[in-house]
């Protein structure tokens, strides 16, 4: 088991929170003393503070800048596919 202590800010992970859940991409925005402010990437980002201390069942990867600038690429692009379009 990890915690969240073990992540450094501005980078981008692929973890798995708890046993038997789905993999989850984040990012560590802000680390102060005890907390971390993450962005969780889902249908929707999601921004919060966790502890250091917080579990994590697996740190599966490390996510690399190539492969951050091709996955933004993707996720941005289907995000329209989410919004309908008002026609004013």
């Amino acid at each position: 088991m990890y915690s969240y202590a073990l992540l450094e800010a501005g980078c981008y992970y692929l973890v798995q929170e708890k046993q038997h859940e789905n993999l989850t991409l984040l990012q560590v925005k802000v680390i102060s003393d005890h907390c971390m402010y993450v962005e969780k990437y889902s249908e929707r980002i999601i921004q919060e503070w966790k502890r250091k201390a917080d579990p994590i069942f697996d740190i599966v990867e490390l996510i690399g800048d190539e492969t951050v600038k091709e996955w933004t690429g993707v996720y941005y692009s289907n995000e329209d596919a989410y919004h309908e379009e008002d026609d004013e």
